[in-house]
């Protein structure tokens, strides 16, 4: 190309600009790229590092002071976006004993999973759940909820869990609404188990319809997903690249639990050495039970309990178990496939 060729396409380029316009030609591979270039990187945060921060936040700021005590986990790649991927959300959580996180809703819907210590609670528009190691809680979006312990002589004990939400796809829409409640704790308007029993047991009311795409449910105990998973270890072959996966549903679609989240947890049995593949679905795992290692795009991380690590949209990733291994998940899965984007590569060597 010739000096004066590009002399002429600068200035029509800069002349073009004071309008707020730009020539497609110049950029469209960054735009519309062969594979998805993400813009989180792999990254693993050791929970025996974390925990003393944690520990340090609740002599610092109260539950109810600070709203909700949260660590941020902020992937390396989008520091100041409060984002672990592009388009989720994650956070480490506190509450001590006789302590109260206030009652608040939102736009964004959210998950609870339980890393560490257990008796304190969560309520939902009116019902209480008792928090256990492994579980998977969910707040749909805009309902009242509040976190709760009981003080130290009633058998109180520091909780930790892992929230998840989609306050970055949420942001991306310019959509997000929030609301603190009239009093720090409403009163609960249904007893403690009521939604797994009208809803969770496959059965259902007499003429009860759905009008929400949030499942009904909103505590899925570990103990019952830990007993599914045995189960079909023992009866089921093991997928070559996810051992025993299983994805949680809401009981009256068979859709997700939550419309813009998907949640996962899987067994990898000792010695398990997991095929490569590739998802555009980036996802979090926080690691429940064993150790082992993960490699994503060649970089290779060693997890042990309650650690947690992201994988990338589009990374390469194998898993591999020194021990017996539960991992839960999460992550867009359902927004890509309502929108018809999610792809994936199972390799085999």
């Amino acid at each position: 190309m010739n000096n004066n060729i590009t002399a002429v396409r600068k200035d029509f380029y800069q002349r073009i600009d004071r309008l707020g316009l730009f020539p497609l030609w110049e950029r469209l591979h960054n735009l519309v790229p062969a594979e998805p270039a993400a813009a989180c990187v792999p990254a693993l945060w050791r929970y025996r590092e974390l925990r003393p921060f944690l520990t340090e936040a609740g002599q610092l700021i109260s539950a109810e002071e600070a709203v909700r005590r949260v660590l941020v986990l902020e992937n390396p790649a989008l520091r100041g976006q409060a984002s672990i991927t592009s388009s989720l959300y994650a956070g480490l959580q506190l509450i001590l004993p006789g302590e109260t996180a206030p009652s608040h809703r939102h736009s964004q819907s959210a998950l609870r999973f339980v890393v560490d210590g257990q008796g304190a609670f969560t309520s939902v528009d009116g019902e209480r759940t008792t928090m256990s190691p492994g579980d998977f809680i969910i707040t749909p979006s805009w309902t009242w909820h509040d976190h709760g312990n009981p003080a130290a002589d009633e058998g109180g004990e520091p909780v930790v869990w892992l929230d998840g939400l989609d306050i970055p796809m949420v942001r991306f829409f310019d959509a997000g609404f929030a609301e603190n409640h009239q009093v720090p704790v409403p009163p609960l308007t249904r007893p403690e188990g009521n939604s797994g029993a009208r809803y969770g047991m496959n059965l259902l009311p007499m003429r009860y319809e759905s009008s929400s795409r949030t499942s009904p449910i909103f505590n899925y105990p570990y103990a019952r997903t830990r007993e599914t998973l045995d189960t079909l270890l023992r009866q089921e072959p093991l997928d070559c690249w996810e051992g025993i996966k299983l994805r949680y549903v809401n009981p009256l679609t068979g859709g997700w639990p939550i419309p813009t989240i998907a949640a996962f947890m899987q067994l990898l049995p000792k010695g398990f050495r997991g095929q490569p593949y590739r998802s555009t679905d980036a996802s979090v795992f926080s690691v429940v039970e064993g150790s082992g290692s993960v490699c994503i795009a060649g970089q290779r991380l060693n997890f042990e309990p309650k650690d947690i690590f992201v994988v990338p949209s589009w990374a390469q990733v194998s898993l591999a178990a020194d021990q017996e291994c539960v991992l839960f998940s999460f992550s867009d899965r359902p927004v890509q496939q309502a929108l018809g984007l999610l792809r994936e590569s199972r390799e085999s060597f």
